[in-house]
């Protein structure tokens, strides 16, 4: 069997080494495009489903979040660098009513089946924050989960890449175009050079609906622009703290080594691709992020990076077949939890390109499934 994965991010990588590592022939086209939602992200790794997630995407929450540390694992093994850590995350809030709204959610869930990767929740008194994230004002207090993740994106999809070609998979750096004959997706076209395959799968991210566009499928995603600064905190090493989430300013934080701090990004649906740093995009980084730790006024800031998320109309994954176009896998769609769930979508796209059956329902991700217009 071969099998043409067109898209070199989390989701593609992925799948191409799933396919790879099933003996399946593989062939990973990747043109690169600057802005690739997979090397901007920022890296938080939280894929456990909350109460008012819809049934459907809870189950594939779940399914994710257990085979997330397994990959890492193996990749590790196989001697790979992936950028995976977990270092736990911390949700902190000034109210302790807010704070204490929040762990008994965590709590909650953390006692619930397939939830066990949380680890142990605590509840922390105000300034213990502020002991694990030093940055943090001392005002700050929340709960901790101790298996949150955080994963570098770069890192974790060249490991896949680098795995599947211990395996045999046959890598292009260029554009790709679907070729059809009959009513079916027969391969692609690279450089003005056919390459046939048995499936073909479409997984680049915000670019997806531009392949599957010549064949009449209009497929729900489109970009949403994101600028996200990276600071250098002098004097800090930053390789054991934990994830943020400030919940009552719906903001992230999360570091690297040795001593590199990552804030929450812009989100611009309506900016298409334009691949720039903006004035008002980074005023806005920069202020949110200084606001927040005002310690980062005299970190260095050592760049700013632009990413387009592949947001869904509908804000539901993009995966699976499509019914009228036989030979093609559509997997995309997951705008700002690319990194944490990719991994596993790259998984399931895999196996439907074997012919192998979902283990979860993907009606509701039907890439052909029509959605309302929204804004981007």
């Amino acid at each position: 069997m071969r099998v043409i994965v067109v898209g070199g991010g989390i989701v593609g990588a992925s799948a191409a080494f799933h396919l790879a590592s099933k003996g399946v022939s593989t062939t990973l086209v990747d043109r690169g495009h600057p802005g690739q939602a997979t090397a901007a992200g920022a890296g938080i790794v939280f894929p456990w489903p909350f109460p008012w997630s819809t049934p459907q995407l809870r189950e594939f929450q779940l399914r994710a979040a257990a085979h997330y540390p397994a990959l890492m694992a193996d990749l590790a093994a196989d001697g790979e660098t992936t950028g995976y850590d977990v270092v736990g995350g911390l949700s902190v809030s000034t109210d302790t009513s807010a704070a204490d709204r929040d762990f008994e959610l965590v709590r909650s869930l953390a006692a619930e089946p397939g939830y066990e990767g949380l680890g142990e929740v605590a509840r922390l008194a105000p300034g213990e924050p502020t002991r694990r994230f030093p940055l943090l004002p001392p005002d700050y207090q929340g709960t901790s989960v101790a298996g949150m993740a955080r994963v570098d994106g770069r890192q974790a999809s060249a490991a896949l890449v680098n795995a599947a070609e211990k395996r045999g998979i046959r890598r292009l750096n260029a554009d790709a175009e679907l070729i059809g004959e009959q009513g079916r997706v027969r391969g692609v076209r690279v450089g003005g050079e056919e390459h046939p395959a048995d499936a073909v799968i479409v997984a680049g991210g915000a670019w997806s609906a531009r392949l599957l566009a010549p064949f009449g499928v209009r497929v729900p995603v489109f970009p949403v622009r994101g600028q996200i600064t990276h600071f250098a905190a002098p004097g800090q090493l930053t390789r054991d703290w934990p994830c943020v989430r400030l919940g009552e300013r719906d903001h992230y934080l999360l570091t690297f080594p040795p001593n590199r701090i990552v804030t929450g990004g812009t989100r611009e649906p309506e900016a298409g691709f334009d691949y720039r740093v903006t004035g008002a995009g980074l005023h806005q980084v920069l202020t949110d992020a200084i606001d927040i730790l005002p310690g980062l006024a005299e970190a260095t800031v050592l760049e700013t990076r632009v990413g387009f998320r592949p947001g869904s109309r509908d804000g539901l994954p993009i995966l699976g077949t499509v019914g009228e176009l036989p030979g093609v896998v559509v997997a995309t769609g997951l705008g700002a939890e690319g990194l944490t769930l990719g991994p596993y979508q790259g998984v399931v796209a895999a196996r439907l390109a074997m012919g192998e059956e979902a283990e979860t329902d993907l009606v509701p991700f039907r890439p052909d499934r029509e959605v309302p217009d929204a804004v981007g």
